[in-house]
């Protein structure tokens, strides 16, 4: 059959019928509730092209321009889904959509980018062994397929859908939802265009079929409190402290100086960010010689009150004081100045803000769903899952992210004995035992062990300290010996009975003598750090001087003698800000120290002696090379319990000694006779009653003499005044 000459034949398709999209799925797209939105909306093969879907609401019109400037107009579907077809190979494009007549809009499509997320990355978190996952998760400003833009990531296994929502999309992530990457539940989409500093969340569609906001668990910056948004973090900060690091990757940090310097930044001095800080408290190190700083937590958290233990962002230091990179700019100075960097970690517990951590996706995440092992009770906190793969994941590579991103030296745990401890501050039944019966987390400690290993094996030269204040044995012992594989633990038995000493009037010590020798007994069952915290000198405890029995000269007297025994002891140290000049008032996060007191010349006199401490104790290894070392000390005699003396002998490796005695009655005492191991002239390195210290100015003239005369079982002797409330450090001199 033929077709008559007059026939118009009908019109060719512009291109084939494209597909037809079930309404439960349209909506689903549209409203941003699906979990996979990338496999309909972007560019897909279709037929001899590509068929390409947008939502767009609302517009009047919507095109999609190539590369090479071609427009593909696209057709509404329903409900503010658009589609079209082009022809070809395929290329990328932007979408162009007018509203009433407006000039067009053009944005990028974030639904035409692959992941951002690669396999090795999800296959290595969902094996809970990503050590820098931060790298991959929370916000990235970067190129994705030549385009910069940010890429977000979430870890949200119980969310039915995801989305991000932002000051650049008017906090409605409709136009965002993110596609989820595989079966462990990670979230994924990258935005092209996004810029740094753009504050977002994340929206999560619980199993409950309700909305919630969360904030970034892997957010690297955050608005400044109370302000609870994440924000769009990029570093530029070029570290200059590569002589440090690497000096620092050859030294063993557990048998060196160290003497800490623990501080709260926010009351400090109010009203310095981390820039300002960096030249004021380098000037202030190195006046008092403290070896490092040890900041209270710079997490970000919501509530000043809890000083930063009650942790919200991770990953991100709290933006009170500055951007991250300034927190950079002040660890590089101190760096090059010769200071190292202790932080404040608190994997122990989090808060139930609801836009934080807590039921992060609509049920139990972070934290343990038994409130047996996920509630801690005496903070109204929640404590977290060790025995799952990705919330360890999440905190082992928290702990590395500060050592290496923020080139921390060293990390100081909190609470540890709240971790460890099944039954912490628990009544009977209110606890679960483990699968032998005993109270020991089990996994927790397997978690620990983890992250010790994990850190040393990344960073030598660091530092991993545990404030663990019960028995738990092999504390410091390490991981392949069973134990948890600390470098120090902070002797709070050594902390308790000492100042319980120090507290007593000098006219009862002799019957509590025991209390200020007892600490020798265990000294070396771990590797210890004495520490004299904030956590003594708040909560009416009163201040470190105020502790002290006498009169003002008196009180100052104990402390230098303190100070000094303190030093002497085997192990690190730690002193809380303030401490180091004799602040007469409890501390207060809410106002900075009593810098005041300083107009006074024997409050200058205290600094004067931590100076003094310091400068001795870095230059004599006597004093620090054998710490973790029965070989490193010796009494010389501590039981002279009615005198309410105390004398020893500190050793190096190559068997030069000091010779310490402690006077820590209220009266000048001699001539007293000590023995000691050699003859010759023995200097005074330290004297804390000199009156340059504000003391009285009793002593032996700088040096005392030891003659060939047996005493105490020793070949020499030397007859001494000892001041009272003091103490004295003795060197031998060299002869010749």
């Amino acid at each position: 059959m033929t077709t008559p000459a007059n026939t118009v034949p009908p019109a060719l398709p512009e291109h084939p019928a494209l597909p037809d999209l079930h309404p439960g799925l349209i909506e689903s797209i549209v409203s941003g509730s699906h979990p996979r939105p990338h496999d309909t909306l972007g560019q897909h093969p279709f037929a001899d092209g590509f068929v390409l879907r947008v939502v767009r609401p609302l517009a009047a019109t919507v095109t999609a321009v190539q590369t090479d400037g071609t427009r593909v107009a696209l057709e509404h579907l329903a409900d503010g889904l658009w589609q079209g077809y082009a022809p070809g190979d395929g290329q990328a494009y932007t979408v162009a959509a007018t509203y009433d007549g407006a000039p067009e809009f053009i944005a990028d499509d974030p639904y035409r980018f692959v992941p951002s997320v690669g396999d090795i990355d999800l296959y290595l978190f969902g094996e809970g062994r990503h050590e820098q996952m931060w790298s991959v998760f929370g916000s990235h400003y970067r190129p994705h397929e030549g385009i910069a833009g940010t890429s977000f990531s979430v870890w949200a296994p119980h969310a039915k859908a995801a989305r991000v929502v932002g000051d650049f999309n008017t906090w409605n992530g409709v136009g965002h939802s993110m596609r989820r990457l595989d079966d462990n539940g990670v979230w994924e989409l990258f935005v092209p265009g996004l810029e740094p500093d753009t504050t977002y969340k994340f929206e999560l569609l619980t199993q409950a079929h309700e909305w919630v906001t969360r904030a970034d668990p892997m957010a690297r910056y955050t608005e400044v409190p109370p302000a609870t948004g994440s924000k769009v973090g990029k570093t530029l900060y070029e570290w200059t402290d590569d002589a440090w690091l690497s000096a620092r990757a050859s030294r063993d940090p557990h048998n060196s100086p160290l003497s800490v310097y623990e501080m709260h930044v926010g009351s400090w001095r109010p009203g310095l960010g981390y820039r300002d800080l960096a030249d004021q408290l380098i000037e202030h190190l190195t006046t008092t010689g403290f070896t490092h700083v040890e900041f209270m937590p710079l997490a970000e958290h919501p509530f000043g009150g809890s000083w930063g233990y009650q942790v919200t962002g991770y990953f991100a230091p709290t933006s009170r004081f500055g951007h991250p990179d300034d927190l950079r700019y002040l660890i590089d100075r101190l760096h090059n100045a010769g200071f190292g960097v202790i932080m404040d970690w608190v994997p122990g517990h989090f808060p139930k803000d609801e836009w934080a951590l807590a039921k992060f996706d609509g049920q139990p995440l972070y934290e343990h769903s038994d409130p047996r092992r996920g509630e801690q009770m005496d903070w109204g906190t929640l404590i977290f899952n060790f025995g799952d793969s990705q919330v360890r994941n999440f905190l082992v590579a928290n702990a590395l992210y500060w050592l290496e991103e923020f080139h921390i030296d060293g990390l100081r745990v909190d609470a540890v004995a709240s971790i460890v401890y099944l039954d912490y501050s628990r009544e009977e039944g209110a606890w679960e035992p483990n699968v032998h019966g005993g109270r020991e987390n089990l996994e927790a400690v397997s978690f620990l062990q983890e992250v010790n290993a994990t850190a040393y094996r990344r960073n030598p030269g660091v530092l991993l300290i545990a404030e663990e204040s019960t028995a738990w044995p092999g504390v410091t012992r390490p991981t392949s010996g069973g134990g948890l594989g600390y470098g120090l633990k902070w002797n709070m038995g050594w902390m308790h009975d000492s100042l319980s000493y120090m507290q007593t009037d000098p006219m009862y010590r002799s019957h509590h003598h025991n209390d200020i020798t007892f600490s020798m007994v265990y000294a070396y069952t771990e590797n210890f750090l004495l520490p004299i915290s904030h956590d003594e000198v708040v909560h009416g405890k009163g201040s470190l001087l105020h502790k002290m029995p006498g009169d003002q000269w008196q009180k100052l007297a104990n402390l230098r003698a303190y100070l000094a025994f303190m030093w002497a002891h085997p192990g690190k140290q730690l002193l809380f800000m303030g401490q180091e000049f004799g602040q007469p008032s409890e501390w207060s996060e809410q106002r900075g120290l009593d810098w005041w007191i300083l107009d006074q010349p024997v409050h200058q006199g205290l600094m004067k002696l931590v100076g003094q401490l310091n400068h001795v104790y870095k230059h004599e290894s006597a004093l620090w090379q054998q710490d973790n070392s029965p070989a490193g000390f010796e009494w010389i005699d501590g039981g002279a319990a009615e005198q309410n003396v105390v004398s020893f002998l500190r050793w190096s490796t190559d068997g030069q000694p000091i010779a310490v005695i402690m006077n820590f009655s209220g009266t000048p005492i001699g001539p007293y006779r000590v023995g000691l191991p050699f003859s010759g002239t023995w200097d005074e390195l330290v004297n804390t009653d000199a009156a340059e210290y504000g003391g009285s100015g009793v002593g032996n003239f700088g040096a005392v003499t030891a003659t060939d005369d047996p005493w105490g079982g020793r070949p020499a002797s030397a007859e001494l005044t000892l001041p009272p409330l003091a103490g004295l450090w003795l060197k031998l001199r060299p002869r010749g």
